[in-house]
């Protein structure tokens, strides 16, 4: 695991970000922290999964894209906490397999059932590298930002301290309302779906 840190300012404020290498998928995450959050309890922490169609051209198809920047939004008002941005895109199967799995939800399957027909799990995220990311940073607990339990659960079984989850609502509309039942239904997203459209 190598670390490099920088600041550098952003519309919300200037922000330190730490880049990180992880040399067991050599990829390269994340970590922006605001504030001091070494050896503090209940820091506010997302785990962003790398989604290039929701977070960079704003994709109506997934939540993502408004997941990042209602955290970010969270962070700054909190004056503290940690946005781990990890480059896994769409749960983990990448990019290409991604607009694969797309060409398959037009044709009527879900987005688990898609990515099962592409030889993929449901979700092949890990998050190991969270864990050693907010080890480094001494976190000593975090208050996750997340309606997937998941990601509770695969922090506590590395050894993570999760204090609190804060829930994240994600607009919906008709191009996403089918996309998040299916978070809800089938991935027991802890989130409210309601289809006014």
């Amino acid at each position: 695991l190598h670390q490099d840190v920088h600041s550098f300012p952003t519309r919300r404020s200037s922000d330190l970000l730490s880049s990180w290498l992880y040399n067991q998928d050599d990829k390269e995450h994340m970590a922006f922290v605001k504030g001091d959050v070494a050896d503090k309890d209940n820091v506010p922490v997302r785990i962003h999964s790398e989604c290039f169609t929701g977070d960079v051209l704003g994709s109506r198809r997934c939540d993502c894209g408004e997941q990042l920047d209602m955290a970010l939004d969270l962070i700054n008002q909190k004056g503290f906490g940690v946005l781990l941005y990890l480059r896994q895109e769409e749960r983990g199967i990448g990019l290409y397999e991604k607009l694969k799995a797309y060409n398959l939800q037009d044709q009527g399957l879900d987005t688990v059932d898609a990515n099962l027909e592409l030889g993929h799990l449901a979700d092949e995220r890990s998050y190991d590298i969270a864990a050693l990311i907010l080890n480094s940073l001494k976190v000593k607990s975090v208050a996750l930002i997340t309606n997937n339990p998941q990601k509770i659960d695969g922090l506590t079984a590395l050894g993570i301290r999760v204090t609190e989850r804060i829930a994240i609502q994600p607009h919906t509309n008709t191009d996403n309302i089918d996309y998040l039942k299916t978070k809800a239904e089938r991935m027991h997203h802890m989130l409210s779906v309601e289809d006014n459209h």
